[in-house]
């Protein structure tokens, strides 16, 4: 795995695993998240690293890029929901990825979020999948 980490303490929102083979993409992404007081428990560069880390650190949410070499997010994903069919899982996109959402969202992903990040739309989008 890329990077583990993240202190979880009493007033974390919500725990949080980030699956991004670039580099600056998991930073932005634990940055946004991190200051609006979620707790980043690791961090993978593809979908193997992925779902070992999910398996590993068990967060309450997974974010998962779709385009990563080894095994990308919709594969990654498969493997998550048959490990744990109530897995949290939110798919990163860059446009022009529709055709690949839609087949996320049918095998149980809960959200997208679009690349390049909006903030607003991350917190939206992660506090929305925790409440439920």
């Amino acid at each position: 795995m890329a990077k583990a980490g993240g202190e979880v303490t009493l007033d974390s929102k919500g725990t949080v695993v980030i699956v991004d083979d670039s580099g600056m993409s998991r930073k932005i992404l634990r940055d946004i998240l991190e200051e609006a007081g979620y707790a980043v428990l690791a961090e993978a560069t593809d979908g193997l690293e992925g779902v070992l880390a999910y398996k590993t650190y068990y967060p309450d949410i997974i974010t998962l890029d779709i385009t990563m070499p080894n095994m990308d997010g919709t594969e990654a994903l498969k493997e998550i929901k048959a490990y744990d069919s109530n897995a949290k899982v939110i798919m990163i996109t860059a446009a022009g990825q529709q055709h690949k959402v839609i087949e996320a969202l049918k095998l149980g992903a809960e959200r997208f979020i679009t690349k390049p990040f909006d903030k607003e739309e991350i917190l939206k989008n992660i506090e929305e999948v925790l409440e439920g």
